[in-house]
């Protein structure tokens, strides 16, 4: 049985349109970065964590933790804070590339993995009327860099480089091989 640590629903959808069959149970972490933490080393911890929480209460189960942030010039973007944080991801964003990295975690009863997937991420020069219609959705509350490539922001992004669905939250491929070997 496969466990996602995770309410998100896109790594749901993702999931699903894999084929991989799971059940839902999210995990609660505390995701404050460590000083000298590179952000891989970040999201893998924080992925690791979540999937230890929930592993600890199911010690038969396999038990998958994800944690997706954006890196720009070095800054670590998570979820934003309220609707003026977004704006300023969105306007460090604007008209740049950067990194969208994802943490994944497998705990199991024969061990625990993790690793994290990296892809780079055009986005074209954003007005600031696109960036306040955009924030007037709701949409870039809950997700990293303030953005959702599947969703509203799609129009804003002009090249990737990697695995589509690592930005979208969760990197099917690279679960299908971590999961091929637990």
């Amino acid at each position: 049985m496969l466990i996602l640590a995770s309410s998100s629903p896109r790594r749901r959808e993702l999931l699903t349109a894999a084929g991989i069959a799971f059940t839902v149970q999210p995990a609660d972490v505390d995701e404050t970065h460590r000083a000298g933490e590179s952000p891989e080393a970040f999201t893998q911890r924080l992925a690791r964590e979540k999937a230890e929480a929930i592993f600890a209460n199911h010690p038969n189960a396999t038990v998958l933790g994800a944690d997706t942030i954006v890196v720009c010039d070095a800054e670590i973007l998570g979820k934003p804070s309220d609707e003026t944080d977004a704006a300023r991801m969105l306007k460090k964003l604007s008209g740049r590339d950067h990194q969208v990295i994802t943490g994944v975690a497998l705990v199991s009863p024969s061990g625990t993995q993790t690793r994290a997937e990296t892809t780079t991420v055009s986005m074209r020069k954003i007005s600031e009327e696109e960036i306040q219609n955009y924030i007037a959705t709701g949409e870039p509350m809950d997700k990293a860099g303030a953005y959702a490539i599947q969703g509203g922001a799609a129009p804003f992004i002009t090249q990737i480089d990697g695995d589509y669905t690592n930005v979208v939250g969760l990197p099917v491929k690279l679960v299908r091989q971590m999961l091929s070997t637990a």
